[in-house]
């Protein structure tokens, strides 16, 4: 397929070992532009799910701790398949890629950041995008600890895992049916709904993005990672009827903090021992 700009897409493919595909798409999911390999329907898919799923993130910046002006830096899809790329390409438009699970993450990302700076001729403006228009409830998390959603709310395994990792500020179990199960003495019942419901929404864009890695079939999805200035989301499977949601500052060790989540999944979710980290999407 071709579109206007498909052709400086291919920089990405090209140069990158592992690289699979890479769509450009508007704030409001039209496709700009995509490289060969993918269907005109496909690819329009993903840049309807890129952009839903973009809205989404904006509305969990709270989530990640305070911030006068939140800026989203990126958002990472994890399959047992591969990865799945999202950034800021100017005003009202992102780019997104796909690649093979063993590529490599710095080289990817300067190609990704490398092209963006190529598009601002074609696409006006600057490549991360201001959070806060899409935040809900900003003083939910205009703390390190707010009021608990009682004791019986409280999980003490989440409690343990924040504890443990310096940085790590909130930790919410939630059903795949989007209502939340408990969480770290940190998140209220408010914070605790309207996290669940964004973080939902989260999962299902996720999981539409799985024919990004070629493997519709088979995708498994991990997790999904949003970065902003001030901090961490994570979205990580939980068994198979659960998701942890997770926050931390931005100078947290996120792999530490991940890791620990993924330990503590046993004691949280009754039959999820042995779990392999992984839903099929």
């Amino acid at each position: 397929m071709t579109t206007d700009l498909s052709w400086m897409l291919k920089d990405i493919v090209s140069n990158v070992p592992k690289a699979l595909h890479a769509v450009l798409l508007s704030a409001d999911g039209i496709l700009r532009g995509a490289t060969d390999g993918l269907t005109e329907k496909s690819a329009s898919t993903l840049s309807a799910a890129m952009s839903g799923m973009q809205s989404l993130s904006r509305a969990t910046t709270h989530f990640a701790g305070p911030a006068e002006t939140p800026q989203w830096n990126q958002t990472i899809i994890e399959f047992a398949q591969g990865w799945v790329f999202l950034i800021g390409a100017g005003q009202g438009a992102y780019l997104a890629a796909a690649a093979e699970p063993d590529v490599d993450m710095q080289q990817i990302s300067f190609r990704m950041h490398r092209l963006v700076a190529r598009l601002g001729d074609n696409l006006t403006s600057a490549p991360r995008v201001n959070a806060a228009a899409g935040s809900a409830h900003p003083e939910a998390g205009s703390g390190r600890r707010q009021a608990g959603g009682g004791s019986g709310f409280v999980l003490a395994e989440l409690d343990r895992v924040i504890a443990e990792v310096p940085g790590a500020r909130h930790a919410l179990l939630l059903g795949a049916e989007g209502l939340p199960r408990g969480a770290s003495s940190g998140i209220g019942r408010d914070m605790a709904d309207t996290i669940s419901a964004a973080m939902t929404g989260i999962h299902a864009y996720s999981r539409a993005t799985k024919q990004f890695m070629g493997t519709a079939d088979e995708a498994e999805w991990r997790q999904t990672i949003i970065e902003f200035q001030h901090g961490w989301i994570f979205l990580i499977a939980a068994g198979q009827d659960a998701l942890l949601a997770a926050a931390a500052e931005h100078d947290c060790d996120i792999e530490a903090f991940t890791t620990r989540l993924h330990d503590a999944v046993p004691s949280l979710v009754p039959g999820a021992a042995g779990y392999g980290g992984a839903i099929h999407a």
